[in-house]
């Protein structure tokens, strides 16, 4: 205890201020009795953390029948709300996580490891819009490290690469990476044709901070390059999806059809219909387009528990699972015979992350890109073919073979990596 202590010390230091202690202060407070063998309760946490604590909520985290954790938070006098996250499974500390927030906006958020010595620190910077415009990285002391990441930056300047325009719906892209920039789409003024659905307007970065403000994920840049590397011709329209109103789906696929996209790639979804109601509506608007979805990754058989949009049924739209080297359904994505199409190989594919470093990715999310730079080849080939004549040729390369795969898609497995030998 009085090590972890002697390591927190440095927050007790920190110069800057907020409410009757130094937040830093605080933080470091949270950390020392979150550390602690057998964490006091949280009326009695509330206490020793300022004489103006109130307990908020207490909650267990749980998975299935086993705790794993709580997480506990507490409301401060001058508007400030202080959450702190215990993880330890099995009984072993494994995690802590402590953010403070101002009038409900998320300011700083300190992780520690199992041994209680920080490991992360990270501090919103807002812009004068209040939306978050960057992240700066602290170090163990709460001092700014003088590195930050962009939340919102312009969109560099490019000319528009040609070839078949495919676009994508999903968290943004990374466009400061010229590997990407230099294959988006652009007008004839070279502005970005693309838009950001979620904030509303003219920056699709990739970013989703629907888990945590603070270290948001980043999916998009990986699944755009998949389909600029199967696809070297293509030119790709980013499109960050609406996640505060999915019914912006209509005005986005309406969008990305008067810009002459042909294709749509989509790896997201939920488990209710009536949010990705407009999505269907916005199939059925443009037959014209090829809407290849992501079957999903949670394990299990769509047709007895679905997910949306990829349970709904369109003739423009094919389903697309991961499969190991043998065809079958790969550990964790889903599967289902009356609603996934396709098996794709879609584990261990190389991609290029959101910092631009190669790397390689898994899951129904990396499957449904290779079949989409699949339709931008072919299309590219032949220009004139329907949406039906289109998803009937992929189909065609595509079969049935003995074991699990055969019970678990409409119509087999689609080996792209014999394709590309």
């Amino acid at each position: 205890m009085f090590r972890r202590l002697f390591m927190l010390m440095p927050l007790l230091l920190a110069p800057y201020a907020a409410g009757a202690q130094t937040v830093p202060a605080l933080l470091g407070k949270a950390l020392a009795l979150a550390c602690v063998e057998k964490p006091l309760a949280a009326d009695a946490m509330a206490s020793a953390l300022s004489p103006v604590a109130r307990v908020a909520s207490d909650d267990v985290l749980t998975m299935g029948e086993f705790d794993f954790g709580w997480r506990r938070q507490f409301t401060l006098d001058d508007g400030g709300r202080l959450e702190i996250t215990r993880l330890e499974p099995w009984g072993t500390l494994h995690r802590i996580e402590v953010q403070y927030a101002v009038m409900e906006r998320p300011e700083i958020m300190v992780v520690a490891g199992g041994d209680c010595a920080i490991v992360a620190a990270r501090r919103l910077r807002y812009g004068p819009d209040g939306r978050p415009q960057s992240i700066d990285i602290l170090g163990p002391d709460l001092a700014p490290t003088g590195e930050n990441e962009p939340l919102d930056p312009p969109v560099p300047a490019a000319r528009d690469p040609g070839g078949i325009a495919v676009a994508l719906i999903d968290a943004g892209v990374n466009y400061l990476l010229p590997e990407i920039n230099d294959r988006l789409a652009r007008d004839g003024d070279g502005a970005l044709i693309g838009y950001d659905y979620w904030d509303m307007d003219e920056r699709p970065y990739d970013a989703n901070p629907a888990r945590s403000p603070f270290f948001p994920e980043r999916h998009g840049t990986r699944v755009a390059s998949v389909i600029l590397s199967e696809a070297p011709n293509s030119r790709l329209l980013p499109y960050r999806y609406p996640r505060p109103d999915l019914s912006r789906m209509t005005a986005l696929v309406a969008d990305a059809a008067s810009h002459g996209a042909r294709i749509v790639n989509l790896a997201m979804g939920g488990n209710k219909p009536e949010p990705w109601q407009a999505f269907a509506v916005a199939m059925a608007d443009h037959p014209e387009i090829l809407f290849v979805v992501s079957a999903g990754n949670d394990g299990r058989d769509l047709d007895l528990r679905p997910v949306y949009p990829a349970a709904f049924r369109a003739d423009n739209m094919l389903v697309i699972t991961s499969a190991d080297g043998f065809g079958e359904p790969a550990p964790g994505s889903n599967w289902g015979k009356g609603t996934v199409d396709l098996l794709v190989p879609g584990e261990q594919v190389p991609v290029i992350d959101f910092h631009g470093r190669p790397a390689v990715a898994s899951g129904a999310s990396f499957a449904a890109p290779r079949v989409t730079a699949l339709a931008a080849r072919l299309l590219e080939a032949n220009p004139d073919w329907t949406t039906s004549e289109l998803k009937a040729q992929i189909i065609s390369r595509a079969r049935l073979i003995d074991g699990v795969g055969r019970l678990t898609s409409r119509y087999g497995f689609l080996d792209l990596d014999a394709l590309h030998r």
